[in-house]
Formats: C-alpha cells, sequence, structure tokens
C-alpha cells in the first residue's frame, strides 16, 4: 500500500492520563470556550475526527501568541481546530496546513472562515512527506499531528524549516496511555509501535531541547538550539 492509498483514519479516545478528580479540578480553571471552538469539538465528536485535546489547544495558542507575527507550520490539519487555535494565537501570523482529505479540508475551509482567520491561513492538500518537499522556510512553530507513521521523516522534513529558537509540537506521544502500559495496546496497533520507536528519537534529537509533557494524549515540545561546531561533529 502507498502512501496515496491509505485513508484518513480515526482514532479512539484517549484515556485520561490525569486522576479523575484532578482533571475534574483543571476543568474548573479552564476559560470558557467560545461558540465556534465548541461546535468543532462536538462536530470532531460526532464523526469520529481526531483533534487536539483542549488543553493542546490552549498550549498551541499560547506558543504561537509568543511569536505574533511569525510563520506556523501545521502537519495534519483535520477540520482546522488545531489550525484556527494557532492562527488565533499568531494574530499576525500565516499558518501553512497540510491535509490529504479533501472533504476534512472544505469542513475547516468553512470553520476558519467562520473564525475570521481563513485570509492568513494557506491549505495544502496532499500527503505531508510529499507536500513538504515544496514548502520553504523559516517558520517559528511546527506541529506534527497527522500520520503517526511519517512523524520522523516530518520531523526529519521540518527541523531544516525551523528557526533557531523555534518550537516543535508533536500530538499523541502517550497514544492513549499504551505507550507506558503494553496492557492498554490493542492487536495490530501499528501506530503505537510507530510512536514508541519515534519518542526516543524525539527525545534526544541534537538540535531540539525537549520535554514530553503528560497534556492531553501527551504531547512532546521542543525549541530548536544553535548547535555548537563539537555537536556538528566539528574538532573543537
Amino acid at each position: 500500500m502507498t502512501a496515496k492509498d491509505r485513508p484518513a483514519k480515526t482514532r479512539r479516545a484517549p484515556s485520561p492520563i490525569l486522576r479523575p478528580a484532578q482533571a475534574k479540578y483543571l476543568e474548573t480553571l479552564r476559560p470558557f470556550r467560545d461558540a465556534l471552538v465548541a461546535e468543532m469539538e462536538k462536530y470532531a465528536a460526532e464523526n469520529d475526527i481526531p483533534i487536539a485535546l483542549p488543553d493542546l489547544g490552549r498550549l498551541l495558542e499560547a506558543l504561537a501568541g509568543s511569536r505574533p507575527a511569525g510563520r506556523i507550520l501545521e502537519i495534519g490539519a483535520a477540520i482546522g481546530y488545531g489550525t484556527l487555535r494557532l492562527a488565533r494565537g499568531a494574530r499576525e501570523g500565516k499558518v501553512v496546513t497540510i491535509e490529504r482529505d479533501p472533504a476534512r479540508i472544505a469542513v475547516a475551509r468553512q470553520y476558519l472562515e467562520t473564525g475570521g482567520v481563513l485570509s492568513r491561513v494557506e491549505l495544502l492538500e496532499g500527503e505531508a512527506l510529499e507536500v513538504l518537499r515544496g514548502v520553504r522556510g523559516p517558520f517559528d512553530l511546527v506541529y506534527i499531528d497527522g500520520d503517526k507513521r511519517d512523524y520522523r521523516r516530518c520531523l526529519d522534513l521540518t527541523l531544516p524549516l525551523l528557526a533557531i529558537g523555534g518550537y516543535v509540537v508533536v500530538d499523541n506521544l502517550l497514544w492513549h496511555g499504551s505507550i507506558a502500559d503494553p496492557k492498554l495496546l490493542t492487536e495490530g496497533d501499528t501506530d503505537a509501535r510507530e510512536i514508541e520507536r519515534f519518542n526516543p528519537y524525539f527525545m534526544i534529537h541534537p538540535q531540539l531541547s525537549t520535554v514530553l509533557l503528560p497534556l492531553g494524549d501527551g504531547v512532546g515540545l521542543g525549541v530548536k538550539k544553535k548547535m555548537t561546531i563539537r555537536e556538528m561533529g566539528g574538532p573543537f
């Protein structure tokens, strides 16, 4: 099966990482979500479409807000939920987002227009690994939430496009808790194996300062650092 033959995938609702009492407390601290965000969350749940969980949405908006005029690259737009949060954060910035499902792109376009951010969003249709070859940087933030089998190649292709000091955010790195607890794995869950292999590659990547946050379904956050001659394999 080629990359083009892969169907758009759905996923299970993430298992909670926090204890119920902790999750309930944090829920009381979340600010009110406006009608559009709530509508998108409802649509995604009803149609079994994977989107960022609310806490990750807030993180994306906050990180994008630290670079209000920056450029952002998103891999895996789905219906544009993460795209909207990123565009809202980067108030004067531009978001370039990639999605392979034309039906989802159509839905995303409508939501982004309703949200008043469509003019700052470039929607690219196609397989991420193919589309990325034609994308030009630099970007201040890269958000990876596409096909889990492509995570490593997506990171390899996007790091050269990321500015020094820029952020890379990767979703689903705890994969419903199954990465830490194999008993939660379902038979044939190849995505879990791909993430299990990706995590150490991401966490010890020489070009990144990284942390894996127990947020949502597990969020990897990296900052691109300026490498020394020694780190690049030089003689000093």
